[in-house]
C-alpha cells in the first residue's frame, strides 16, 4: 500500500507466448536455439522481459547476458534484490549448459550456490553476467557464472549443477502431467 504522500512509480512490460520458443527448442540443438533467441528468431522466456536482461553472446559452453540494474529491482534497503541477482546467475549457468545439448534434450537446475561480493545499485550501470560450463556428462553438468560491471569488477558469482534428461515425447505433454 502507498500513502497519498508517497510518490508512485510504475513499470509496464510485455512478453510473448513462452510455448513458441519451448516448442522450437524441442527440435534444435541448445546452441542453435539460444543463438536463434538471441537474434530474435524466437521470443525469450518471460523471465528475460520481467528482469530485463538481454543476450550478448552465445557459444558452446558459454553465454553472456547484459543487465542494467534499475530502481524496480531494489529490495527494502535500496540495493538490487539478491533474488534478481540469483536469477541472472542461474540463467547464465544453466543456459551455458543448454548450449551444449543436442535436440530433444532438456535440463533443470538441481542446485545453485550464490556468493554476493558487493551490492548492486542502479548507479552501478551496465553489467555482464557470464556463464561457463565446467563439466558436462550425460546426466549431470556443472557450471559457473559471474556478474561484473563494465570495468570487470566482480559483484556476485555462482556455481551450479544441472540435471540433463531426454525430453522424450514432450511434444504431447502440456506441462501438467507428472
Amino acid at each position: 500500500m502507498h500513502s497519498e504522500n508517497t510518490p508512485v512509480r510504475t513499470r509496464t512490460f510485455t512478453w510473448s507466448d513462452p510455448m513458441i520458443g519451448a516448442k522450437a527448442a524441442l527440435t534444435m540443438s541448445g546452441l542453435d536455439y539460444l543463438r536463434g533467441m538471441g537474434k530474435g528468431d524466437f521470443p525469450p522466456p518471460p523471465i528475460v522481459d520481467l528482469v530485463d536482461f538481454r543476450f550478448l553472446n552465445v557459444e558452446e559452453g558459454r553465454i553472456v547476458f547484459g543487465f542494467t540494474p534499475a530502481e524496480y529491482h531494489y529490495n527494502p534497503i535500496g540495493s538490487v534484490h539478491g533474488g534478481v541477482i540469483s536469477t541472472l546467475l542461474d540463467s547464465a549457468l544453466s543456459c551455458a549448459v543448454h548450449s551444449t545439448l543436442p535436440a530433444g534434450t532438456g535440463y533443470t537446475t538441481l542446485e545453485i550456490k550464490v556468493n554476493y561480493v558487493r551490492p548492486v545499485m542502479a548507479k552501478t550501470g551496465v553489467m555482464r553476467c557470464e556463464g561457463k560450463v565446467i563439466h558436462r556428462g550425460s546426466s549431470v553438468a556443472t557450471s559457473e557464472s559471474f556478474l561484473t560491471d563494465a570495468g570487470g569488477k566482480l559483484y556476485a558469482h555462482a556455481n551450479g549443477t544441472c540435471m540433463i534428461f531426454s525430453l522424450g515425447n514432450a511434444n504431447n505433454k502440456t506441462g501438467n502431467e507428472k
